[in-house]
């Protein structure tokens, strides 16, 4: 830690704290996570570990932050990134709504563009969500967060736990489109219950694999049709509603692939999208009880061996879907 020198408190993560500090040899200003042992014999938590994994597995890449040392420090370590002086969470908050259409398209052609190398790598995210993309002080924007990241087989060989959910790309071009999050739930059974609301009740029809879930049969709801994305993004371009209609399917193997969606028309029509330096850029809000947004938190967790009323905050929300009789 001597070869850096402490400018400031960033946030503070799952698993460390980040501060802004300058490279006292060279000058470079880096964003620091420390990431403190709470106990030696446990060793480096996985998070931490899979973060430099997938970090030191990929080439540098612009899309993708760039990890520049890591470090031990005291009982941890540290690791030393390139420096970003906001992310799209703070973006989406302090622009005025919805952002200009070249805006979402700039944001977006750039994520999908990270995202298709991640893939390209065999590195699968996972906790893709406006506050782990970051942006740099000329409007790059590059994914962040490595945390829960893994490497993947094309041949579907290798299983995931299913206890692991990220807001993905579609969702994350919905709440560009429209300024605040498409499906706002709270909580497992209340994010259920706003993707219903929107995309309709899945059959096996439409989802064949659906029956092959673990706790497919635990849970009933009501049919419900789906919404036409047009009512519920009124202000959105035909194009931009077919390029997120063939992001948000249930079948994870029917959604058009990053690389697919940065061909797509939307990207090449009237407004084109933004050159990064044009992008607005907030500062991150500092001072020593600054911390992540991660987003509203999760009061109650979901179990389906749970009455639902114990697990709800609002239980108002499941109405429409439940089951008469």
């Amino acid at each position: 830690m001597d070869q850096y020198c402490i400018l400031g408190r960033i946030g503070e993560g799952a698993h460390g704290i980040v501060f802004k500090a300058k490279h006292v040899e060279t000058g470079e200003i880096v964003a620091l996570k420390k990431v403190a042992l709470k106990r030696l014999e446990d060793g480096i938590p996985n998070q931490a570990l899979r973060e430099i994994k997938a970090l030191q597995e990929i080439e540098d890449n612009q899309y993708v932050v760039q990890l520049k040392a890591v470090f031990p420090h005291g009982a941890g370590f540290v690791l030393a990134f390139e420096f970003m002086l906001s992310d799209l969470a703070e973006v989406v908050r302090h622009a005025q709504r919805p952002l200009a259409q070249a805006q979402v398209k700039s944001y977006l052609q750039m994520l999908l563009k990270g995202v298709a190398f991640c893939h390209a790598n065999n590195i699968v995210h996972r906790d893709l969500k406006p506050a782990n993309l970051l942006i740099s002080a000329s409007g790059q924007l590059k994914i962040a967060d490595f945390g829960l990241a893994r490497v993947f087989s094309s041949d579907g060989s290798r299983l995931y736990t299913h206890q692991v959910a990220t807001r993905a790309v579609g969702c994350i071009m919905g709440e560009l489109l429209n300024g605040s999050p498409l499906f706002p739930g709270e909580n497992d059974i209340e994010q259920l219950c706003c993707v219903l609301r929107i995309l309709g009740t899945p059959s096996p029809q439409v989802w064949p694999e659906i029956t092959e879930l673990p706790d497919y049969n635990k849970i009933s709801f009501k049919e419900q049709a789906p919404v036409p994305l047009e009512e519920v993004l009124s202000d959105a371009s035909p194009q931009a509603l077919d390029l997120l209609g063939q992001f948000l399917l249930y079948p994870p193997c029917q959604r058009i692939k990053a690389s697919q969606a940065l061909l797509h028309g939307y990207f090449f029509t009237a407004p084109l999208p933004a050159h990064p330096s044009e992008l607005p850029i907030p500062q991150r809000l500092g001072g020593p009880a600054s911390k992540a947004h991660p987003g509203p938190p999760h009061i109650h967790d979901f179990h389906v061996d749970w009455p639902l009323e114990e697990s709800l905050l609002n239980p108002e929300l499941i109405q429409p879907f439940i089951l008469e009789g």
